[in-house]
């Protein structure tokens, strides 16, 4: 019982220990900042940059800088805390993908499997492209075989046989209705 005891204390101390750690210290995650710290007009447009590259976690289709949700208000005064103290555009983004994952960005990192998301659409484009133009200069020779082959039935109907000759030749360009050929006279 004893040992179970000490060990609760042990494991609540680590925790308390542990809760005391600043983790969310950006030069841990980030490193120092690389960048001039900002104030005013400024602060404001590069909060409103770094902050629109940032997806919000609550709405999802929209970014930091643009959703009413608290959570993004959170995050953008953060942004803005971090913009102060000199922190470049690069360093955010990544400290705050190191707390949400890489989901947070709104526009993925150009890196690893990432590409795909690039490449794909345009790749998918050229392929599409070239099944139409593959399809466009393939020969159609079943409908040129068949007219050729044999001729095509009449209507019994001598007035309806003018009709679906003077048809033919409209549609197809036969001369009085028949496919050009052995079999027209």
């Amino acid at each position: 019982m004893r040992a179970g005891a000490w060990a609760a204390l042990l494991l609540a101390l680590a925790g308390v220990a542990a809760a005391q750690t600043p983790r969310d210290d950006p030069r841990a995650i980030v490193g120092p900042p690389r960048d001039q710290p900002l104030s005013g007009a400024a602060l404001e447009t590069r909060t409103r940059q770094v902050a629109g590259l940032l997806r919000c976690p609550v709405c999802q289709g929209l970014s930091v800088a643009d959703s009413p949700s608290a959570t993004a208000q959170n995050m953008k005064a953060h942004v803005r805390e971090l913009v102060a103290a000199g922190y470049d555009q690069d360093q955010i983004l990544a400290y705050f993908e190191r707390s949400y994952g890489e989901f947070v960005r709104l526009e993925p990192a150009r890196r690893g499997v990432n590409w795909l998301v690039w490449i794909a659409p345009v790749a998918g484009l050229m392929l599409g492209l070239g099944v139409v133009l593959f399809a466009l200069r393939a020969p159609k020779p079943a409908l040129a075989a068949a007219a050729e082959a044999a001729p095509l039935p009449l209507p019994e109907d001598p007035r309806l046989a003018a009709y679906v000759l003077k048809v033919r030749e409209l549609v197809h360009g036969w001369p009085g209705g028949r496919p050009p050929g052995p079999g027209s006279s």
